[in-house]
């Protein structure tokens, strides 16, 4: 390990939803606070966000994450848009990337930037690659998005590994090479293990949460999910959100699909609402990115969410929660030391619903277009009343806590870069 290293210029690129961005905007004030000079690279939906924390920041020239995410919950959609997606927004970011990591020390990028390792290398400088689960290949945990949770005589996580790998090289490497090749860099023959191998590696995700594989080959870290209660809220909307928790004792359910959307939402809101009301429960809806719930306004013992409030302010006074599985609300359940259960769509959420079962803190997962209104209710049930999972949910709350995730990320950053790989353009 290195120094300590004060004063860097840190180049910070992350794209997604809130649970991607909200994160990188706490660790981006972190580093200031700690007298580096940042810039952001995010989504240009975010740009209110980052006007509030007054960083310096650049809008992402290509994202339309948000239809992205819209249409990745919708099976219908097919792969064609999201491949398509996934090469323009490459091209995109070697455009503004090399300029940008020129002025800058340090580049941090998340494991979605599929152009930053060779950004990286053509300007020479030190690439930190984060995850928000373990998107690091080995022997003993499947890749996040494809997580078999039994064991199999041919399909091992090494070999789902492998065909991820090959996924990956279709989709990303030809046109990373091109580009590769227009900035006078060498072609990569498997670019899908390329920048785990180039890069330093932080998980940020907790290590009492999610899963780590002591067969990991590659330069790795982990030390938190790093949570922003500092995001601006509407007062008025959190008022009336704690007056419908407290004016009456029964218990309050808390659901939403985050950022995402699924064809089969409303329906489930309405059947969730009929579970509910059989067992005398109460329903938030988070409306989220796709409106989900919207036309529930009305219904009885029904709380509809639209507006952005804090996790932190609202799990806390919850008996449970029920969501889409993303990295970001699953950690912050956890933190608030609640029973979750998990409806996962999309990339990594069938794992972190798997993790949920694993840790005993919430039911096996439910299918949001398949489950039955029987096993719903069961399901439901269970995830309220439930002994077991109120316990474990309060220990694992307590452990999560504890960790000083973002003084963690802040510290390894500057612990793993020496003054020397800055001064000689490493």
């Amino acid at each position: 390990m290195y120094k300590k290293t004060s004063g860097m210029k840190i180049l910070l690129v992350t794209r997604g939803s809130q649970g991607d961005i909200y994160p990188y905007l706490n660790i981006a004030s972190a580093l200031i606070k700690r007298g580096h000079k940042v810039t952001l690279n995010l989504p240009q939906i975010f740009e209110k966000e980052a006007q509030a924390y007054q960083l310096d920041y650049v809008l992402q020239d290509f994202d339309d994450i948000q239809g992205m995410v819209s249409k990745a919950g919708n099976k219908s959609e097919g792969a064609k848009p999201y491949l398509k997606w996934m090469r323009d927004v490459i091209d995109a970011q070697f455009k503004q990337l090399v300029p940008l990591l020129k002025e800058h020390d340090v580049l941090i990028a998340t494991n979605s930037e599929f152009a930053a390792a060779s950004v990286a290398d053509y300007c020479g400088k030190p690439f930190i690659r984060t995850a928000f689960a373990p998107f690091i290949p080995g022997k003993n945990i499947p890749p996040p998005i494809f997580p078999y949770p039994k064991p199999h005589p041919v399909f091992t996580p090494r070999m789902i590994w492998r065909m991820l790998n090959i996924g990956n090289k279709y989709m990303t490497q030809k046109t990373i090479n091109k580009n590769r090749k227009q900035l006078g860099l060498q072609p990569l023959k498997n670019c899908g293990y390329y920048a785990t191998e180039r890069a330093f590696n932080y998980l940020l995700y907790s290590r009492h949460l999610g899963s780590t594989d002591a067969d990991w080959k590659y330069k790795w870290d982990i030390g938190g999910y790093c949570f922003n209660d500092t995001l601006h809220y509407d007062t008025e909307a959190y008022r009336k959100l704690t007056d419908f928790i407290q004016q009456e004792q029964r218990p309050v359910i808390f659901f939403t699909l985050g950022s995402c959307s699924a064809k089969e939402s409303n329906d489930f809101c309405h059947r969730l609402i009929n579970v509910c009301w059989q067992l005398n429960f109460r329903l938030i809806i988070g409306s989220g990115w796709s409106g989900t719930g919207k036309q529930l306004a009305n219904e009885k013992d029904v709380f509809l969410l639209t507006h952005t409030i804090p996790h932190s302010l609202i799990f806390p006074h919850c008996d449970a929660v029920m969501h889409h599985g993303g990295s970001g609300t699953t950690h912050s359940v956890a933190r608030a030391g609640k029973p979750q259960g998990v409806m996962p769509l999309i990339i990594d959420q069938p794992y972190w619903a798997y993790r949920v079962q694993q840790l005993k803190i919430g039911p096996a997962r439910i299918k949001i277009g398949k489950v039955s209104d029987k096993e719903l209710k069961e399901k439901v049930y269970d995830l309220v009343t439930n002994p077991v999972y109120k316990k474990n949910a309060e220990e694992l709350g307590e452990k999560i806590r504890s960790e000083q995730s973002t003084d963690n990320f802040c510290d390894f950053i500057e612990s793993m870069i020496s003054p020397k790989e800055i001064s000689e353009g490493k």
